[in-house]
C-alpha cells in the first residue's frame, strides 16, 4: 500500500501542464506542513529562507528543509493577519550575511502593535546582531492590513510597504502618518537626504508615496517600482509607483465595501495616480516577481503576481511599462501566498494557510 501510495504521489507531480502558450512545466515539492508560508527569499538554486506567519523563519539547506527553526527570530503578534511577514535578503548578502525582516510587533503591556522592520545577520542557523530599523507610527489597534513587503532601490535604499490599518483607512491620504504608505529608509534606518518630504517637520520623513490600501507585492524592473495592493470589495490594483505621488486610497477607488457601500464615488481625481490594471472582482494580490530566465524563455519579460481568491498566478506580460496579456497559471494549488524567481530559471510558489507547501515550477 506505501508502494502504491509514494507511486501515486510521483505521478502526479509529474503531471505536466499546458499554458495558453504551451509552456510545459510541473510542479515540485519542495516542503510541506508548513505554517502559513508567507515570503520567500532566495539564497541560490538549493538554498531557501521562507517566514512562516505564526513566527518561524525557516530554511531550506542543499534541497532540503532543515526541521529546526532559524533562532534569535523577534517576538510577534501572530493574529488576523499579523505575523512574521516579509523578508528580503541585502544586495550583499553573499558576502556579510545580512536579512530584513518585517513583522507585526506587539506593544509590550498594550493592546496595540505595528509593523516593524529589524536588520540581522544569519551565522550558523541563528539571527544575530538583530536591529530595529523601522516602526510604524502610530500603533494601532487592528490585526490587519500590514503590507509588510520590501524591495531595494538600484541606490541601495529599502523601501517598505506599509498598510492602512483596516480601519484608518482615512489616515492613508495624511502625511503626519506611516498607515497606507510607501516607506524608504537606509538599510541603517537613517532617512535618505533626498526623500520627498524632508521639508516639512510635521510629515513623517520616511514616506515615499502615500494614499495605498494593503501593499502586498512590491518589485523593482529596470528602476521602476511595480506594486500590487488589496482593494476592498474589487479594485485590487497594480502601481507604477513614484516617489511624493498619491495613489488615492480611500478619495478614489474601483472598489466596494464589504457591506456593498460606496466607499467613494469617485475613480479618478485630479492630482491621483491611476493604477496600470484593476481587478474587479478581487483576485486578492499577494506576492509579486518579475521574470527573466532561461527555463521558460516565453515568460520573460513579465510580472508574475501571487493571489488569494480564489488562487492562481496571474502572468502580466509587459512591452516597456505596458501589460499587453495577462496569463493565469497554476490555479489548481489553491491560494498562493508568494511567488519568487530562482537562479535556474524555476518558479518557487508558496502556497497559503497552516498546512501550506513551497512549490517549485520546472519544465517537463
Amino acid at each position: 500500500m506505501i508502494k502504491q501510495l509514494k507511486i501515486f504521489f510521483i505521478v502526479i507531480l509529474a503531471i505536466t501542464h499546458l499554458s495558453a502558450e504551451e509552456v510545459n512545466y510541473r510542479y515540485e515539492n519542495i516542503a510541506e506542513n508548513l505554517s502559513h508560508p508567507w515570503a520567500i527569499a532566495v539564497i541560490d538554486d538549493n538554498n531557501i529562507l521562507f517566514t512562516e506567519l505564526s513566527g518561524s523563519l525557516r530554511i531550506i539547506e542543499e534541497g532540503i528543509l532543515n526541521p529546526q527553526p532559524i533562532t534569535g527570530v523577534p517576538e510577534v503578534l501572530f493574529a488576523g493577519q499579523g505575523g512574521l511577514s516579509g523578508l528580503i535578503l541585502d544586495p550583499n548578502f553573499a558576502s556579510n550575511s545580512i536579512l530584513y525582516i518585517s513583522f507585526s510587533s506587539p506593544d509590550k503591556g498594550k493592546k496595540t502593535n505595528t509593523l516593524e522592520v529589524v536588520s540581522a545577520k544569519l551565522v550558523s542557523g541563528s539571527l544575530i546582531e538583530v536591529k530595529t530599523i523601522f516602526k510604524a507610527s502610530p500603533s494601532r489597534k487592528t490585526a490587519a492590513h500590514y503590507g509588510a513587503r520590501m524591495a531595494f532601490l538600484d541606490d541601495g535604499t529599502l523601501l517598505i510597504t506599509s498598510g492602512d490599518g483596516f480601519n484608518y483607512r482615512e489616515q492613508a491620504q495624511y502625511l503626519d502618518n506611516h498607515f497606507g504608505k510607501i516607506i524608504r529608509i537606509n538599510t541603517d534606518g537613517s532617512i535618505p537626504e533626498d526623500n520627498p518630504f524632508l521639508s516639512d517637520k510635521n510629515v513623517k520623513p520616511e514616506i515615499w508615496s502615500y494614499g495605498h490600501r494593503n501593499l502586498q507585492g512590491i518589485v523593482i524592473v529596470n528602476g521602476v517600482v511595480y506594486e500590487n495592493e488589496h482593494g476592498p470589495m474589487g479594485g485590487d490594483e497594480l502601481n507604477i509607483v513614484l516617489p511624493s505621488k498619491n495613489y488615492g486610497w480611500p478619495a478614489i477607488t474601483y472598489g466596494k465595501d464589504y457591506s456593498g457601500a460606496t466607499i467613494s464615488p469617485f475613480t479618478q481625481k485630479e492630482g491621483m495616480e491611476q493604477p496600470i490594471k484593476y481587478w474587479v472582482p478581487s483576485i486578492a494580490p499577494s506576492g509579486m516577481a518579475f521574470y527573466e530566465g532561461t527555463l521558460f524563455p516565453s515568460w520573460n519579460n513579465s510580472l508574475f503576481v501571487s493571489a488569494l481568491v480564489p488562487g492562481d498566478v496571474r502572468r502580466l506580460e509587459l512591452s516597456g511599462t505596458k501589460i499587453i496579456n495577462e496569463e493565469i497559471l497554476f490555479s489548481d494549488l489553491g491560494r498562493i501566498r508568494d511567488v519568487a524567481t530562482s537562479p535556474d530559471g524555476s518558479l518557487i510558489l508558496a502556497t497559503d494557510g497552516p498546512n501550506g507547501k513551497l512549490v517549485r515550477v520546472i519544465n517537463k
